[in-house]
């Protein structure tokens, strides 16, 4: 996928109160690291912000002013309160790249945060310079991940595909990667977390809140066909369910 702001609901609202810096991983950490991430805000005059995030299936280490936290995929929208001044350090595993550092199912995690030391036993140390931070995090990683494991290029392939197809289905999908449905829906379950169908779906309205970012929210009729749903009371359904209003409300917010 290229490098775009989905997933964060109200972009431009957003980054009037925080900034998003992005780093790619070291090479040795690339089969199942993204990419780390880097949230910065400074609001000591004014209110705080519900930062709000429909988060991507995929798992995320991050090290915050209280401590270093794994959260799972996120079944539900994401919302941080952020206020005076802050920083956090996030590190964005491939979708199924977490798997092989946790050593049991993914869907354990699903929709949790756990205390790092509780799911890793022990913490990253938390450090001023953002460059030694996110060299604390990789040097973290690498004493617990074992060799590299194809299944996770595998599962990212399958994803990238989700991810720039989201009207597909899931047996459109399967076949296009030689696989039965039913072998996608265990592999999904087991490494990512969620179903192929939910990832699909997350897809959908993750891009249906980038176009009402971007060009509003007066054609939802189209917008729910070329995503793939049978009719618009379904994809405004959805879209509320997960964004938390309407597109026409999350358009006017």
């Amino acid at each position: 996928m290229a490098e775009d702001h989905r997933g964060i609901l109200n972009p431009r609202e957003g980054f009037r109160h925080f900034q998003l810096t992005r780093r790619p991983p070291a090479p040795d950490l690339a089969w199942c690291v993204e990419r780390h991430w880097i949230v910065e805000w400074d609001l000591p005059e004014r209110e705080p912000y519900p930062a709000q995030v429909l988060p991507a299936p995929t798992f995320h280490l991050v090290v915050e002013e209280d401590g270093t936290w794994l959260y799972g995929v996120g079944a539900s929208r994401f919302e941080r309160r952020i206020a005076g001044r802050g920083r956090v350090v996030g590190t964005k595993f491939r979708p199924g790249g977490a798997h092989p550092l946790l050593g049991e199912p993914a869907w354990r995690y699903t929709d949790r945060s756990l205390r790092a030391r509780e799911a890793l036993g022990a913490e990253v140390p938390e450090l001023e310079s953002i460059d030694d931070q996110v060299a604390a995090t990789e040097a973290f990683l690498r004493e617990r991940l074992p060799a590299p494991d194809d299944t996770v290029a595998r599962i990212s392939a399958i994803v990238d595909t989700m991810a720039g197809s989201p009207a597909l289905g899931v047996e459109e999908v399967a076949a296009r990667h030689g696989v039965s449905v039913r072998t996608l829906q265990r592999l999904f379950r087991r490494w990512v977390g969620v179903s192929p169908k939910w990832v699909l779906q997350r897809f959908r309205l993750q891009e249906a809140a980038e176009r009402v970012d971007e060009i509003g929210a007066q054609d939802g009729a189209a917008t729910a066909v070329e995503l793939g749903y049978y009719d618009q009371a379904h994809f405004i359904n959805d879209f509320r369910s997960a964004v938390g209003r309407s597109p026409r409300k999350y358009d006017r917010s």
